[in-house]
């Protein structure tokens, strides 16, 4: 799979606490880990952090495996090659902050390529899986974020409140003004939390990433500017 844009605004977006900071996670896991992309992007934001990829795909899972080890930052990053509902640390500890960009192709038509359609449709992991895993394995006080169609946040906070999450933010991406938002990205955090300020609200953000003639937006350029080699 190509990296994508999607991956790029979940690395440079999630955070494990709410605030300008984001907190400073020790244990960060990404599921559906593709390329490796988010995790390299991840152990780049927080210097301090180990980041597990875990990627069911055998040869997506080797791919991915081949690029960290290809970093600067392969000594904190590992690859593993497993499905997230059966998975568990070795260690048996949770985790602060928990990413994933999954798959979102749930009525479209499926491609012959069975790999891709793992990697583009939710044939082997729904919404809810994912909500609810990522529940079993977050740590009190860390965050789960959650990339997707705009459109499909409802049914995503609607199984991740099921599954015991609370959505606290939610980042609203247009790629021009123009046309109805893309994506979304999205914070959850375990139910009966409390913030500083008391019961969590949902705080809403916007990002645009392209200007009408084209051009990258100020904005995603200095959202973005640490991880694009030619910026």
């Amino acid at each position: 799979m190509k990296v994508g844009t999607d991956g790029v605004l979940l690395g440079c977006l999630a955070k494990a606490a709410e605030g300008a900071g984001g907190g400073s996670p020790l244990r960060i896991l990404d599921i559906g880990a593709g390329t490796g992309l988010v995790s390299i992007m991840l152990a780049q934001r927080y210097p301090e952090a180990q980041v597990t990829g875990v990627e069911v795909d055998p040869e997506a899972a080797g791919q991915a495996a081949e690029n960290c080890s290809e970093s600067p930052f392969a000594d904190r990053l590992t690859i593993v090659s497993a499905d997230i509902k059966d998975y568990a640390p070795t260690d048996g500890a949770g985790y602060d902050l928990i990413v994933s960009n999954p798959p979102y192709f749930t009525q479209s038509l499926q491609c012959p390529d069975g790999r891709r359609n793992m990697a583009r449709h939710a044939v082997g992991l729904t919404l809810g899986e994912l909500a609810a895993a990522a529940a079993r394995l977050l740590n009190d006080g860390g965050r789960v974020a959650i990339i997707l169609p705009h459109d499909a946040v409802p049914s995503l906070a609607a199984e991740a409140d099921k599954a015991g999450l609370t959505l606290t933010s939610k980042t609203t991406i247009f790629s021009t003004r123009r046309k109805p938002p893309r994506r979304a990205v999205c914070h959850f955090m375990k139910k009966g939390e409390k913030t500083i300020d008391g019961e969590p609200e949902v705080k809403e953000n916007e990002l645009t990433l392209l200007n009408p003639d084209g051009s990258n937006t100020t904005e995603y350029q200095e959202l973005a500017i640490d991880f694009y080699l030619d910026r």
